[in-house]
């Protein structure tokens, strides 16, 4: 492959600076975008034309699909995704004077129904971590949060003692883009996570938050650092070991569960938008095909002529 011209490089850069200036997108999000498009830039046929037409995007993105390795198809739509936007700045901006982006298209993307639990099998894992450890106590806390208020882990964890208000009732959550929203927390959640910071929290801080920035982090390790996701994800398969649930249970499942539950009950689909921090509603809507799912399925059980 010929190297790609420092045209290209210089337009990637434009691009990255206009997403982490202009749009505030995540630090691991425009990680993903600079991946995906220095890879386009070192082994799509025909690169040196990358400003002249769609070919070697669209001889990349093919390539991509086949065999002997094909990328799984959220890769693959996700790149796509990635060099049709970047296409589209480059564009607007004047950089290049074909409009590249409106002849691609993206990869048909595979609907798939997230993982949820039904209620009987959330509070079994809720209930599942040793009240009697310390380490039961954080992960009760923790799990009960990640349901209350439909936390992605990284949320969760990244979440510093200030942010959550005992006394209000709810999280004060930065999400994707570095978007802020607050989301109401139940008594069940309030009790687990005030139990841990009264019994728990404290003695692995070293007693006192003083001097620590927004309080220091809500959820900690036994030497008081910043819990991290490893940790959390085994605390999370350990409880549902100890549930006895067969299910591959993840951080994310009480996230889906959260939101099916919700709308299940009858919730609008603009307030589980919000409280999820979704920026489009066609992402939230994805549950109302997964709780239509389940209606079929109680119709199927419980009507005599089904």
């Amino acid at each position: 492959m010929s190297p790609a011209p420092a045209a290209f490089g210089g337009a990637v850069e434009a691009y990255l600076d206009h997403l982490r200036v202009e749009r505030g997108l995540a630090r691991n999000t425009l990680r993903a975008y600079a991946s995906d498009l220095r890879l386009f830039g070192e082994r799509a046929p025909g690169i040196a034309g990358w400003d002249r037409g769609a070919e070697p995007a669209r001889a990349y993105l093919a390539a991509l699909g086949r065999p002997p390795r094909p990328v799984r198809p959220s890769t693959h739509r996700r790149k796509a995704a990635s060099i049709r936007a970047f296409y589209r700045f480059a564009y607007s901006e004047e950089l290049i004077g074909v409009d590249v982006a409106g002849v691609l298209d993206l990869p048909r993307q595979a609907r798939r129904l997230p993982d949820t639990l039904d209620v009987a099998r959330v509070e079994a894992l809720l209930a599942a971590p040793d009240p009697s450890t310390p380490t039961g106590l954080r992960d009760r806390a923790l799990l009960e949060l990640l349901y209350a208020a439909g936390l992605r882990i990284s949320e969760a964890l990244g979440l510093d003692r200030e942010g959550l208000s005992t006394e209000g009732g709810f999280v004060r959550v930065v999400g994707k883009g570095d978007r802020e929203r607050i989301v109401p927390v139940g008594e069940p959640a309030l009790d687990a996570v005030g139990r841990y910071l009264v019994d728990v929290r404290p003695a692995w801080v070293g007693g006192t938050d003083a001097g620590l920035a927004h309080g220091g982090p809500l959820f900690v390790s036994r030497r008081g650092r910043r819990l991290g996701r490893m940790a959390a994800w085994r605390a999370i398969q350990d409880a549902a070991r100890r549930a006895g649930l067969a299910e591959h249970v993840t951080p994310h499942t009480l996230r889906h569960s959260f939101a099916t539950h919700l709308l299940e009950g009858g919730a609008d689909l603009r307030v589980v938008q919000e409280l999820l921090g979704h920026a489009s509603i066609t992402t939230t809507q994805l549950y109302t095909h997964l709780t239509g799912e389940r209606i079929k399925q109680v119709y199927a059980r419980a009507h005599p002529r089904a």
